[in-house]
């Protein structure tokens, strides 16, 4: 039996800085988390991840992502996304400076 179709958001890097963006529901790439759409239909979801894809010039590595709705936006139901969204762990500075 399939497996039911959970929220998602689709994330992806930004192609020159390589932060963490995310997809909005004005199709813009943001690095907030709480101003991505939280996808809940299967299909709109795998839509916009081919759009994403095709973006080739902006970002890199678009993928769907699962979330839940949370009172501020999308919420990770993973540590890998939210491990992801505060950056690079290896050394302090820049967003892992203001976690």
């Amino acid at each position: 039996m399939p497996k039911a179709f959970t929220p998602k958001v689709v994330t992806a890097n930004a192609l020159l800085e390589g932060d963490v963006v995310y997809l909005t529901n004005e199709d813009r790439w943001t690095r907030d988390l709480s101003e991505a759409v939280l996808l809940t239909d299967e299909g709109d979801a795998d839509l916009r991840l081919l759009q994403a894809e095709a973006q080739t010039g902006t970002v890199v590595g678009a993928y769907l992502a699962d979330m839940r709705a949370g009172p501020n936006g999308p919420e990770p139901t993973h540590f890998r996304e939210a491990f992801r969204r505060k950056g690079p762990s290896n050394y302090a500075h820049g967003k892992q400076e203001h976690v």
